[in-house]
């Protein structure tokens, strides 16, 4: 038997648990890459576990008074889905990139299912089944794109769990090996951070960032280049029969299979009918909106609205072969969009694709305010779209039809896309 301290009261009443050690029998899936427990009353999240796990657990944060965090630190009786871990920087106290490197593939699948069918069970009242459908090439060596933390000394790596301390790393086993070692290979003095990113191409492209998070340089190494170049770079992406660019570690797709996987998805809910006008919002480099454009055809509109001022660049570059796609530059705001549809007229469809916050209750309602025949969301988190399933629902829309995709292997992240209709 484990060796239980006794608790200490905090000052603000809640138990001050920080690195007590104590035995719990695991109980479900959490969204965020935890599990759920209780002990003496207290709830506890636990990582590096799985459901039906008795575990030794050590708490590294105790900031409430009802619940605290964990980590298992000492495995009594397994899950069937446990594996030794591929990456040995993943496990208790060390780098925080990865939820799930202990547990099989099929077994993230379901756990990520299940995440999904509970968030859309308590925040929207909806009881369905879910499915996380895996992308090609496996749970390793997908990442495209990634930001390193870099300490003070100019040493490359990812930030513990909820930490600002950097793990020095020598690999990212989950990151495409031109990109990492980019990063990983190298010393950053004076940096805060690198963003690398390789396209289609296999053109590797870093952004050196100060300790603001400002971007100072950028430099481009070409496939069979000695030297990388300095100017600022264009990624070569391809998705959905067409090729696009962006900036070089700017927003696209992480994993390489996943634009495929969406556009998909999107242009099957959609299914959008020549002279449709279609309303693309958070649209980045038009990735949506140009796959949906040719449908609606010479007669029809499709109108791209993003904030960024470099993505709007693009998607104007990318889309301009389809005389029917237009680019606004806006925030994607209740006041701009009401605005913008009183413009624009009633859209038959809408396609949103928001941060990973969600469109939040005010948007979603102009959007249903605006009556499109079908509402396409692309969601990165899953307690956001439930959120804003909700909000629609009581506008007078129902949940149609859910695909969930696994675009982030080893992590908890979960992409959904939904597709809803007028009831």
């Amino acid at each position: 038997m484990a060796e239980r301290r006794r608790s200490r009261t905090s000052a603000d009443g809640g138990a001050g648990w920080v690195g007590n050690r104590f035995e719990v029998t695991v109980g479900p899936v959490a969204h965020g890459g935890h599990c759920v427990a209780r002990h003496e009353g207290r709830v506890v999240f636990v990582r590096h576990t799985l459901p039906g796990e008795r575990v030794v657990v050590e708490v590294t944060e105790d900031r409430h008074a009802g619940f605290c965090r964990a980590d298992a630190v000492e495995v009594l009786e397994a899950a069937p889905d446990r594996i030794e871990r591929p990456c040995p920087y993943s496990g208790p106290g060390k780098c925080g990139g990865c939820d799930w490197q202990h547990v099989s593939h099929a077994g993230q699948l379901t756990l990520k299912a299940a995440v999904v069918r509970e968030q859309l069970s308590r925040l929207a009242g909806l009881d369905l089944p879910v499915t996380v459908e895996a992308l090609p090439g496996g749970p390793l060596r997908w990442r495209s794109r990634a930001r390193f933390a870099v300490e003070r000394t100019g040493g490359p790596g990812l930030r513990r769990h909820r930490s600002h301390d950097v793990v020095l790393l020598d690999d990212c086993p989950i990151t495409v090996e031109p990109a990492a070692a980019a990063v990983l290979g190298q010393r950053w003095p004076g940096a805060g951070a690198v963003d690398v990113a390789v396209d289609s191409a296999g053109v590797v492209t870093t952004t050196r960032l100060d300790r603001r998070g400002q971007a100072t340089s950028t430099r481009v190494l070409r496939p069979g280049a000695d030297v990388p170049e300095e100017p600022v770079g264009r990624a070569q992406r391809s998705a959905g029969g067409r090729d696009w660019e962006v900036e070089g570690t700017g927003f696209w797709q992480v994993h390489p299979a996943a634009a495929d996987a969406l556009v998909g998805a999107v242009s099957d809910f959609a299914v959008v009918r020549p002279g449709e006008t279609v309303l693309d919002l958070y649209a980045g480099a038009g990735l949506f909106g140009g796959a949906l454009a040719p449908g609606v055809g010479a007669q029809g509109r499709v109108v791209c609205v993003e904030s960024d001022a470099a993505a709007c660049a693009a998607a104007d570059a990318n889309l301009a072969d389809l005389p029917q796609a237009e680019v606004w530059q806006g925030d994607v705001d209740a006041p701009g969009l009401t605005e913008l549809l009183d413009e624009l007229g009633r859209p038959d469809v809408v396609v949103l694709d928001p941060p990973r916050a969600g469109a939040g209750r005010e948007v979603s309602r102009v959007i249903a305010g605006a009556g499109p025949r079908a509402v396409v969301y692309v969601a990165c988190d899953p307690a956001a779209l439930a959120r804003d399933v909700a909000v629609l629902a009581g506008a007078g829309y129902r949940l149609e039809a859910l695909r969930a995709f696994d675009c982030f292997p080893m992590t908890a992240h979960v992409e959904c896309v939904a597709l809803l209709v007028r009831a």
